[in-house]
């Protein structure tokens, strides 16, 4: 029977690995743990590989030639993203690389909503003072959605449902993104980034993570935000240089920020840690302690559509290689030029 090693799985995703399996006629072996050298054995005797982590399997590329002597031909990621995958190393060994680019747009835009929802009507600081039994409103007035500008940097799949949202709500809507879909133009209007930058009053973040986007809201580019601005980044921490947004918040260059992803996050987010055990992560610490930040522990895929997309596309992307065909979804070395 074809068999595939289900990695990191979660109690949620487990259900719909199950069936799938059921369904298909396929062996789906589930393991809490990610895929690292130290579990690289666990992959012996399975015919293919679905993987979900947020960290790489190994900084050595000689990993993927082990994976091979394995007989592993494929890898199938249940995420959009794939920066964990060094894609090169994995071509040279004949291991071929999918993705799941549309799990539900609408879960990761719905959060991107919530998020500028809080920061705009100031919660956090409405929470921070509450805690301390103040619930005056002094200082934290806030404005209309109808009043705001939204710039979207990625209008892809994800980037066109918030622009949707918005435009619904009556914002004004800019894009920006390497591939103008010009159906959207009814929505939005098209500007370089440093003019979405400088308009805007809600900065918000959906592209890939690869050379050309890492870092890519700099010092340079926070500066370039007004004052009364807001960022918001719900798509992977290394798009933003994170030093550079805890100076721009700490020195009021913006006026806020909401996270679901972080620099650093794979030993923190997905995690429960002691409650007495320090946080190791300080970029973590740092924006916590701001009453102007939201940081939530990237769960913008995590809806029970987004979750059963991930898992089952994943599985038949897999399959569908293992049996000697393709996937819409193969992703190439050239693709993270």
């Amino acid at each position: 029977m074809t068999s595939i090693a289900f990695y990191h799985t979660i109690d949620e995703e487990r259900p719909f690995a199950e069936a799938w399996a059921a369904e298909h006629g396929v062996h789906v072996e589930c393991f809490p743990f990610e895929l690292h050298e130290d579990t690289l054995h666990t992959v012996k005797g399975f015919d293919g590989i679905s993987y979900k982590q947020r960290s790489a399997p190994s900084p050595n590329p000689d990993f993927y030639r082990r994976l091979s002597e394995y007989g592993i031909r494929q890898i199938s990621l249940r995420s959009a993203g794939y920066d964990t995958i060094d894609l090169a190393a994995a071509h040279r060994n004949n291991i071929r690389i999918t993705n799941v680019p549309s799990y539900s747009p609408p879960a990761v835009a719905e959060l991107t909503l919530s998020h500028i929802m809080r920061l705009i009507r100031h919660v956090p600081q409405f929470d921070e003072r509450a805690s301390h039994n103040d619930f005056s409103v002094h200082g934290l007035i806030s404005r209309e959605i109808s009043e705001l500008t939204i710039g979207i940097i990625g209008v892809g799949r994800i980037g066109s449902t918030v622009a949707r949202i918005f435009h619904a709500l009556g914002a004004r809507v800019l894009g920006n993104d390497i591939n103008e879909n010009h159906e959207l133009d009814p929505l939005l209007t098209w500007v370089s980034k440093d003019e979405l930058i400088a308009q805007s009053d809600v900065v918000t973040m959906h592209t890939y993570l690869d050379a050309t986007t890492r870092h890519l809201i700099d010092a340079h580019r926070l500066s370039q935000m007004k004052p009364t601005a807001y960022l918001v980044n719900n798509s992977r921490g290394g798009v933003v240089d994170t030093p550079a947004l805890i100076d721009a918040l700490n020195n009021h260059v913006i006026a806020g920020a909401a996270l679901d992803v972080l620099e650093g996050e794979a030993k923190l987010f997905g995690n429960e840690l002691p409650s007495d055990q320090p946080i190791d992560n300080q970029y973590y610490n740092a924006l916590h302690a701001l009453p102007n930040v939201v940081i939530t522990p990237h769960i913008a895929f995590f809806t029970d559509v987004a979750v059963k997309n991930m898992a089952q596309q994943s599985l038949d992307d897999a399959l569908a290689i293992i049996t000697g065909g393709t996937s819409p979804h193969e992703i190439t070395p050239y693709d993270n030029l």
